[in-house]
């Protein structure tokens, strides 16, 4: 098998080749990135099973041309709202499987609409395999199994523990938190009664968490909220979660929103703000202890023999000591060491929570490499 990691020296691929390296049946690895310099640097840490090469993924046909070359490319490259659908377009072109960790829930939507092309290119697409989306689809799969009758379905996230990684190749503003001004903007997509709308995004939702109660979680434009009734037909609702964060930095970000929306500032302006907030580390952006909901979870609300059920599902051991880049990368390598071993052998295009992903089959690889530590914790609350 050969692999071509799309922004493989970038936060984020940096993990994803590092991972990609320990799986024995990839016998090369080509780690693209338009900054030829970093690519071939960051190859030389590894063996000749790894090569550095340049390459702008904005040139399409020098695109196919290397992921002609290979039997699986690994996109890592964001922001994704800009870069998703091209990069698979041209894998569907090319006959080569795809796997990648987007999380903008735009280009999802274009990517899921692509699923005949695939079949009939006849290679396997996951998309937004990475912590959120990714972990928190799973985790969620997990808790609507538990359930006879699903009606509302939330994945969350800890806001405070999403920091951008410090060693890239990318210069300037990262895409991460590009990716989070985007979502924090206009409007955003969930599932409200049984209907997909359009809503402004960080607005306040109690989540009334197993043994824990009820919590202010705040909506964030993500993949999660639409994927959910795209694979479940009976869900009602469906949100993507945010927390960690204390209110009076929700209204600085409201603030913030409003000035981009009247051309006050500029996305990329907003963007270093934020960074620059970040580093202040402040009690404002964080306070996870006083929210006390998982650093990342799948929540389901329905019926179990005739009661309303509410299921919660984490995992247990400290995923917060991975940094952003290997919580990310880490589920994204365990969905191509499950498709190279033959347990995915689905085509078309498909996300974490779609039936071709076994959730135990699934976790049993994540344990290998983050450690038996790392558990899954489902708690039920029943009530009449």
């Amino acid at each position: 098998m050969k692999v071509l990691a799309l922004g493989g020296s970038g936060g984020m691929g940096r993990y994803a080749v590092q991972y990609l390296h320990n799986i024995k049946q990839i016998e090369k690895i080509y780690v693209a990135d338009v900054n030829s310099l970093s690519a071939k640097k960051f190859a030389s840490h590894f063996d000749n099973r790894v090569e550095g090469l340049k390459l702008d993924i904005r040139d399409f046909e020098t695109l196919k041309s290397e992921m002609s070359k290979v039997d699986i490319v690994v996109n890592t490259t964001g922001p994704f709202f800009l870069f998703a659908e091209p990069i698979l377009k041209a894998a569907i072109q090319t006959n080569t499987h795809y796997f990648d960790i987007c999380d903008d829930w735009e280009p999802t939507e274009k990517m899921l609409q692509m699923n005949e092309d695939a079949k009939k290119a006849n290679i396997t697409a996951i998309i937004g395999l990475g912590a959120s989306p990714g972990l928190t689809n799973i985790l969620a799969h997990i808790a609507i199994s538990e359930l006879d009758e699903v009606r509302k379905v939330y994945t969350g996230w800890d806001m405070s523990a999403a920091k951008p990684e410090s060693e890239s190749s990318q210069s300037g503003v990262s895409a991460a938190m590009v990716h989070g001004i985007e979502q924090m903007i206009g409007e955003v997509k969930i599932f409200k009664n049984g209907n997909f709308e359009m809503v402004k995004p960080l607005e306040e939702i109690k989540v009334d968490y197993p043994d824990i109660g009820k919590r202010s979680t705040y909506i964030f434009g993500h993949p999660e909220a639409i994927t959910f009734p795209n694979n479940y037909q009976n869900i009602k609702e469906s949100y993507n979660l945010m927390h960690g964060i204390e209110s009076s930095f929700i209204a600085i970000l409201k603030i913030i929103r409003f000035l981009i929306n009247i051309k006050i500032i500029t996305k990329n302006f907003a963007a270093r703000i934020l960074t620059w907030f970040e580093s202040l580390n402040g009690p404002d952006m964080v306070n996870y202890k006083k929210e006390n909901l998982p650093s990342i979870y799948g929540y389901a609300e329905g019926l179990k023999g005739n009661k309303f059920t509410s299921i919660g599902v984490t995992i247990d051991g400290d995923i917060n000591s991975f940094s952003m880049g290997e919580a990310t990368s880490l589920p994204l390598t365990v969905g191509v060491q499950m498709f190279i071993d033959g347990k995915i052998n689905n085509i078309g295009v498909h996300t974490p929570e779609s039936p071709i992903i076994d959730p135990k089959i699934f976790f049993d690889y994540f344990k290998k490499v983050a450690g038996d530590n790392f558990i899954l914790n489902t708690i039920i609350t029943k009530r009449t």
